[in-house]
């Protein structure tokens, strides 16, 4: 049984280019209510299910969830039909204020990693099983854990990779490891080799690469750098942390989390020089003097920690009250920043002619994100995961300009207005029309997952400025938006406190590593759900959102009146078979079909992760609907997709096509509707 999600009753009290997985949200069956929180307190419309809402977790807290819930990790790899040669570890675990905790697993076969197995489970205050969700439904029984191919094949095939991305390493960084790979496909025995060096540009390489342990084929491959009174370049006048120190300061911010500001001096490796000075005056606020980039380092970094602390209860990226380090003047004339694993750390580089330092406030609220993210859903920086983790930063540097509210930088829908990086004084990225950067996309398609994640980007950014402030012409902080949906029909926003609420909790205890954009609607509509209820005003304009940026349909349709053909009558899906068709005839519609031709479809299936949906023109040309495994794994195809067919002629046959290509469940078509 696979029930929806209900409101939880309340207890009382490198951004230029520099990982595409499976996502699955699976709900389980709740059991008995917690006693303590089985009574709901009224919830005035509009505002979020306190209960629901992430409690603030100290340090200590969140260690003593860590333990107890890795005591247990036996007994829940059981409950969940692991097989024994399956072990769960324990990576994080967040709680909501009800008590209801969020537990982040890594999963292992016969020792060996799992890459593409991390789930979330939710439990009740009371032990309860709320839901799982899996970064893939794979099972992993009877696989070879013996390799054909040798390490050094493995080796040669990663270093090759890297050295095409700019890297001249001759060994890797990390010697070829043992891994299972379950993230495409039947999981297999494979390799994963991390090989270091620079890239082209200059940006540090990590570049992960896997290769089939049988058959030496490259399986995938993904980047783990993720690009991306002080006196300051862009903020102006500002207070930021520093500790005295022997008669002089340093850049040292012991209220979060000591995180320090360094100075690489135009290096491109080590940690740097910590600032330090006789007075506690930090730089002039020009480029002249190194201390301004720190100084705007130093600033964004604390915005950052004070918004994710004060806002959403997380003390540190981590979660453990242990803040990172930033290093600025990398190299000479680079016009990047990132984030780095490896260091726990953001690097910026000075822009060209060393004058435009890439330090402004959404800059390092961009790239610490990337930090958050990769303690808690490892988002992989590919395909359309990869897409969701530069959103995710967009997202929050965004909330934090918002939050910080500065005189200098105040808060817009604009990235890198501030740093000029193409030297025209127009922003990097748009979040209310993303194409206006000329790259970006506005919408979801098929084939998203294929291009540069910066650009991938695009439908997950717009989604959230269309339900922070809805669609249309409308002017904030003096800057002009004009968000356009790609269905046609207005969205009414939110507000962006809330559309950052649902992202940041959706982020932390819905999305995985595999998570795609069907995944991360079904994470942002289960937790409106939780926060506000199934029926309100925010579930309604989340759906609406993601139903303007091509993901999904909106409540009832919502089409504008126009012709319409259907087909009711029943086709059987067969279970792990060929696919069938159920065709549509259309006549009397003079010309091409719509740019929004919609399709509405439903399909009852007892695991429509299963399937694969497309819609077929009558000249034979393939709409892709829904890919297999999408993320959005559950009960039912009950969708409106809206599809470009503006290049076909609208008279004709026109076929929905259903594969189910995995075994075990079942269904048939009810129906399909062409809206013209």
């Amino acid at each position: 049984m696979r029930p929806t999600h209900r409101r939880r009753a309340t207890a009382t009290g490198a951004l230029i280019a520099a990982a595409a997985l499976v996502a699955g949200f699976q709900a389980t069956a709740p059991a008995a209510a917690d006693p303590v929180s089985a009574a709901p307190t009224a919830v005035r419309a509009g505002t979020a299910d306190p209960g629901a809402l992430p409690r603030a977790l100290t340090p200590e807290r969140r260690g003593e969830l860590i333990r107890e819930r890795s005591a247990d990790s036996a007994t829940t790899a059981r409950q969940l039909g692991l097989g024994a040669q399956e072990k769960l570890l324990v990576r994080d675990v967040a709680e909501d204020r009800d008590g209801t905790t969020h537990t982040r697993y890594e999963r292992t076969y016969a020792g060996l990693p799992v890459l593409g197995g991390d789930l979330v489970v939710a439990e009740t205050r009371a032990g309860a099983r709320e839901s799982v969700v899996r970064a893939s439904s794979a099972r992993l029984t009877g696989l070879r854990t013996t390799a054909a191919v040798t390490p050094a094949a493995a080796e040669r095939q990663a270093l090759a990779r890297a050295k095409a991305e700019g890297s001249t390493r001759t060994s890797a960084e990390r010697a070829p490891r043992r891994v299972i790979w379950s993230a495409q496909g039947a999981p297999v025995l494979a390799y994963e080799t991390v090989v270091g060096g620079l890239q082209h540009d200059g940006t540090p390489n990590e570049l992960h690469v896997i290769t089939d342990a049988h058959t030496g084929a490259k399986l995938f491959e993904w980047q783990a750098v993720k690009n991306g009174t002080g006196h300051t370049q862009y903020s102006g006048q500002v207070t930021i942390g520093s500790t005295p120190s022997g008669g002089s300061y340093t850049l040292t911010d012991t209220g979060r989390g000591n995180h320090r500001t360094n100075n690489l001096n135009r290096g491109t490796s080590g940690t740097g020089t910590l600032f330090s000075g006789p007075d506690d005056t930090w730089g002039n606020g020009t480029s002249a003097d190194p201390e301004t980039a720190g100084a705007d380092a130093a600033y964004g970094a604390g915005l950052t920690w004070d918004y994710f602390k004060n806002v959403h209860g997380r003390n540190g990226i981590r979660g453990d009250g242990v803040g990172a380090y930033s290093r600025v003047h990398y190299g000479t004339n680079y016009s990047n920043a990132f984030w780095t694993d490896g260091c726990f750390c953001m690097t910026y580089g000075d822009g060209a002619g060393n004058a435009k330092p890439l330090t402004s406030i959404d800059v390092a609220a961009h790239e610490m994100t990337h930090g958050l993210t990769s303690a808690t859903a490892r988002l992989i920086y590919s395909g359309e995961s990869g897409g969701l983790n530069e959103a995710t930063s967009d997202i929050f540097a965004a909330a934090v300009e918002f939050h910080g509210a500065n005189a200098q930088d105040p808060g817009d829908y604009l990235v890198g207005e501030k740093v000029d990086i193409r030297g025209n004084g127009t922003p990097l990225r748009y979040m209310d029309r993303p194409s206006r950067d000329g790259r970006s996309q506005d919408a979801w398609y098929s084939g998203i997952g294929g291009i540069d994640v910066h650009y991938s980007s695009g439908p997950a950014n717009h989604w959230f400025y269309l339900a922070s402030e809805g669609s249309g012409a409308k002017t904030i902080n003096g800057v002009n938006y004009d968000s356009p949906t790609s269905d046609g029909l207005p969205v009414t926003g939110i507000g962006r406190e809330k559309a950052a609420l649902i992202w940041f909790k959706a982020l932390t205890t819905k999305f995985t590593s595999s998570t795609n954009y069907a995944g991360a609607r079904a994470g942002t509509l289960a937790v409106a759900t939780e926060l506000y209820g199934a029926g309100s005003a925010e579930v309604k304009s989340v759906t609406d959102a993601w139903a303007a940026v091509n993901v999904g349909g909106r409540p009832g349709g919502g089409n504008p009146p126009g012709p319409e053909f259907e087909n009711t009558a029943d086709v059987a899906i067969p279970d792990n078979g060929p696919a069938v068709t159920s065709p549509v005839t259309v006549s009397g519609v003079p010309g091409n079909a719509p740019a929004a031709l919609r399709v509405t479809v439903d399909i009852p299936h007892t695991w429509r992760g299963d399937l694969v949906v497309d819609l077929l023109a009558p000249d034979g040309s393939v709409y892709p609907l829904k890919p297999f495994n999408s993320g959005d794994s559950g009960d039912n195809v009950q969708e409106t997709y809206t599809v470009n067919a503006s290049s076909e002629v609208a008279n004709g046959v026109w076929n929905l096509r259903v594969q189910d290509r995995a075994a075990q469940d079942t269904g048939f078509i009810n129906s399909v509707k062409l809206s013209f």
